[in-house]
């Protein structure tokens, strides 16, 4: 399966793999583990706008060095560094599909927050 949207975030503790994503690759439920640490503010059927989201475990797993400028990332391969490329009009269009989800979903939490106080 392409991955062709990935968010590699560097500032975040914690690896989303969405569970539609986990199911078009094929990986069975019966492979996943439970964590260790706590997750807190996570919707369990949030369909995001990426595949997935990797942070500073991912990096560290991965020795990947981002560079955000020219939107690359390069990591140690078996036989020479892989170089991750993207295209800005691609990631422009991945910010906007989350940003109008993420905006969907913050108006539903607040028209249902208003109908329950007013009520």
């Amino acid at each position: 399966m392409r991955l062709s949207k990935v968010l590699m975030d560097g500032g975040s503790s914690l690896n989303i793999l969405y569970i539609y994503t986990l199911e078009t690759m094929g990986i069975p439920w019966a492979c996943l583990q439970a964590s260790l640490f706590p997750f807190y503010g996570i919707l369990p059927d949030w369909k995001g706008a990426y595949h997935a989201v990797l942070g500073c475990p991912a990096y560290a797993e991965f020795m990947a060095v981002s560079n955000y400028t020219y939107l690359k990332l390069k990591l140690t391969g078996p036989n020479r560094v892989i170089i991750v490329s993207s295209s800005f009009e691609q990631a422009y269009a991945s910010s906007r599909e989350h940003f109008d989800l993420a905006t969907t979903a913050a108006n539903s939490a607040e028209l249902s927050q208003l109908r329950t106080t007013t009520a």
